[in-house]
């Protein structure tokens, strides 16, 4: 092979190397996005833990009317929207996909299910979602998840969630052991 040719194909690999360069650094240093609602402040208080803990932007979910958050109104009204699979309108909130490169959704867990607004913001994202990593946090008062799990990947239309963590009221019910499964998850997901 002559020097120009050498040259040209040497170019050529060099240029490819490059681009996959430059193609690893915008991935390494896309960021995550925890995107929550919280009633009662037990997904409150994850989001800002692991906010502390790692390199994330919370988005904090707000319907524009708010659900009762005591007594049985609470979980009547709760629970009848999260079974009637309601999306209700949310204060405006700010949410580029193209920044972030993992999404973690963070609800708590009203008869089985995701909460309304979690919902709402599934369905005004769903296109710029399929793509991402997507991780979940749940929070119950110790009923099971299992159906909000396949429920969420069914929503999603992905196969699989890359994390998921559960607890049982870590702000209400407050323990080491909590904060140590949210230490996990964090590690996790770095």
């Amino acid at each position: 092979m002559d020097a120009k040719k050498e040259r040209s194909v040497l170019a050529k690999i060099a240029n490819v190397d490059v681009i996959k360069a430059k193609n690893v650094l915008v991935r390494n240093n896309m960021k995550k996005c925890l995107v929550y609602y919280s009633l009662t402040g037990n997904i409150d208080y994850v989001a800002k833990y692991i906010s502390k803990k790692m390199d994330v932007d919370l988005i904090k979910l707000n319907p524009k009317k708010e659900y009762p958050d005591s007594g049985f109104k609470k979980f009547f009204w709760g629970g009848k929207s999260a079974v009637m699979r309601e999306t209700p309108e949310l204060e405006n909130y700010s949410f580029d996909s193209n920044k972030y490169n993992h999404i973690i959704l963070a609800t708590p867990v009203w008869a089985g299910l995701f909460t309304p607004p979690i919902r709402t913001f599934i369905r005004d994202n769903k296109n710029s979602l399929k793509n991402k990593k997507i991780s979940l946090i749940m929070s119950s008062g110790g009923g099971k998840a299992d159906r909000l799990v396949n429920e969420i990947i069914n929503e999603l239309e992905i196969k699989s969630l890359n994390s998921i963590l559960m607890l049982v009221d870590p702000k209400d019910k407050k323990d080491e052991s909590k904060d140590k499964q949210i230490d996990e998850f964090c590690n996790k997901i770095k």
